[in-house]
Order: C-alpha cells, then structure tokens, then sequence
C-alpha cells in the first residue's frame, strides 16, 4: 500500500500530515496489515527531520500562491503552479499511490489535480472553520472531507464530510511535569505565562509582550516563544527594560520550542497567549486556559474566525490585534488568573473541544478507502 501526503508551507499544514502518518502505522499494526509506504509531495521539505524519523519519502513539486490582492508575482507564481502540475501528475503516475491525503492549501493543488485526473481517491482535512479555496474545490471529489471545526461541515456534502477535529502529534499531546521546572530553570511556586506567537514569531505579539514584563514579571514567570529572527533583537531590548528589575530572571526567551521544551512548557504553564492558527488544537489537547490574539482579518480571515469559533466553546478569551497592548493583555491574565471559575471553566471547555483521537480516526478512513482501491 502506498499513501500520498500533501500540503505544508506552515506547520499548521505540516505537523498534523505527520500526526495522521504515525496513526496510520500505529492502525496498520493492529489490523495487522503490511506497513504502507508515504510519500510527502510540497514544493519544499518543511522539517526534513520529521520526514526522516517518519520514513516519509519527499517528492519535490512547485507551487505557487494566489494572493487575494493584485500582485506582479500572482502572473509568475501563475506558471510555476502549471509546472507543478505537470511534475505532479509525472510523479503521483510513476508512484501510483492508493490514496492521496491533503491538507489544502496553495502547497497541495498540484498534488490534488493529479489524483483527480489519474482517479485516485482523495481524502482532505480542513484546519479552518471556513474552508480555503483549494479545499473547497477539492471537497467536490474528495472521497471524505474531515473538519477541524463544527462550523466547516456545511460548506461540504454531508454524507462525506465527518468533524474530527485536528490532528495533534503524538510527541507533544501529552504535557510534561516532571522536571519541567529545572529543564526550564523556573521558580516552584510562581504562575508561569506562555507566549507562543509560532515558529516564526509573532511582531505585534513581541512588542506588547515586551511593554508588559515589567508589570508581569512582579506576578508571573514569563517563557516567551519569540521566532528564530526575532531573539536576539528581544534579548537586547529586555536587558536594557529589565535591567534594574528586581525579577528580571522570571523572563525565558527561546526562538523556538522543540517538542520536548514544548510539553515541559505546556506542563507548566498557567495560561497560554497564542495566535490562532493549529496551536489551538494543542491548546485544547492540553486542557490550559489561553488568550487567542488571531491574525487581522486584512491578513487573515481564517484565524479570527477559527479564534471565535474556539471562544465559542468557553475555552478561551480572544483579544482582536486592533485592540492589543500591553495594559490590556496584563488585565486579562490577570482576570483568567484570579478568578478560579474562569480558569476550571476554560480548563474542562478545552478539554471537551479537543478531540484526542482526531489522527487515528482520520487514519482509519484513510485506511479503509485505501485497501478498497488496492482490490
């Protein structure tokens, strides 16, 4: 059996392909079937480790973005989606695979037309609570559409489509406690605040968090998820603000989180200020109370919709970029913080938003359809 993933170009994209793969091999062990060969077809690699440590052979394929706005690069990246689609559909025909699993997204409409006109079947997932075009289109001839949110079922057939919820990877589902407080050289007994604006960071989410750590150092140990770019520009910054703060060493910058410093954080912390992208989902697997700060809708209209649709179940607070600064977001930790209702509220709606089998029942579709194609 061979399985076809698609997508990447975020790790919103990227990570919950993975979490899906280990799920089918974990599937295919209990149904004692023969382990499937995977196949990843994107125009780049995202985290080539992943793909290593998953056995997930990278097939190169180019794609290009259709911006919502006019742009000279919209005619080139034009032609680099028609290229694409030629190689895809040289490539998906050389491999042949029994089923093509996607994501969506700009990254997997080349991948997503071959197997439509080689007449493989296609399973899609939608992140988003209001589907993207690719998606929208291939939900027509998908054979199942899985949706991340309640509210992206009516945009596909009902007799297709099933709410999973999104797939959280397996390596960091579970938060970590135990010596999460050395790993991440935190006091005991002293609420932690994690921000995570994304691998890549978050500028408007920096520069509040920044303005605000000399009030919530006083309170609260800050980890600080910055973005590779961006931590040694913070780094300078809060050394001059923090210089002469009596609490200056509550602040942990990373650039990045790996999987491991992620579940110590998540293990620990007491409230999570996020975007509004798939962390939501890792938000919820958790169970931790969170401030959700989604993209503007100039920028995105998918993370303010996927944001209310998450306040919705009661488990987070949302705070639109327009209205954030520093004196605002100090409030509402403080208001999550000290009003316990709030926060045992928060913890148990997250908990129920999450659906923590999402991949493996995805992985179960994926399997079924695949051994009926092979027949």
């Amino acid at each position: 059996m061979k399985i076809l993933f698609s997508g990447g170009g975020t790790g919103g994209h990227f990570y919950p392909l993975i979490a899906v793969a280990q799920a089918i091999r974990e599937k295919a062990k209990e149904r004692k079937i023969i382990p499937p060969a995977f196949y990843f077809m994107a125009p780049s690699k995202y985290n080539p480790r992943a793909l290593f440590d998953n056995d997930i052979e990278f097939i190169a394929v180019p794609a290009g973005k259709i911006r919502r706005y006019f742009s000279l690069l919209n005619i080139t990246d034009a032609f680099k989606t028609a290229y694409g689609c030629l190689s895809a559909i040289m490539s998906m025909f050389s491999v042949y695979p029994d089923i093509v699993f996607a994501k969506g997204g700009y990254a997997s409409f080349p991948a997503l037309l071959a197997a439509k006109l080689l007449r493989i079947p296609v399973v899609i997932h939608e992140s988003d609570s209001k589907p993207g075009r690719v998606n929208a289109w291939a939900g027509k001839f998908a054979k199942k559409v899985a949706v991340s949110y309640p509210d992206a079922a009516r945009y596909f057939k009902a007799d297709k489509v099933a709410y999973t919820g999104n797939p959280v990877r397996s390596e960091i589902a579970q938060p970590l406690t135990n010596g999460a407080h050395e790993f991440l050289k935190l006091e005991q007994k002293v609420p932690v605040v994690l921000i995570l604006g994304g691998s890549q960071g978050a500028q408007k989410i920096n520069d509040v968090v920044i303005e605000a750590l000399p009030e919530l150092l006083n309170t609260y140990q800050v980890i600080h998820q910055t973005g590779r770019a961006n931590l040694q520009e913070i780094q300078s910054t809060t050394k001059l603000i923090l210089k002469d703060h009596p609490y200056s060493y509550r602040y942990h910058p990373f650039d990045y989180l790996d999987a491991l410093a992620l579940r110590m954080s998540a293990g620990v912390a007491d409230i999570i200020v996020s975007r509004a992208g798939s962390t939501i989902f890792e938000i919820a697997a958790w169970g931790i109370p969170s401030i959700i700060i989604p993209l503007p809708q100039s920028v995105s209209h998918d993370q303010t919709a996927n944001a209310f649709a998450y306040a919705r179940s009661g488990a987070t607070s949302v705070i639109e970029e327009d209205n954030l600064h520093a004196h605002i977001l100090i409030e509402e930790i403080n208001r999550i913080y000290s009003t316990p209702a709030i926060k045992e509220t928060m913890k148990s709606r997250a908990k129920a938003f999450a659906r923590l089998d999402s991949a493996g029942v995805i992985a179960d579709a994926i399997l079924d359809i695949a051994l009926e194609h092979e027949k």
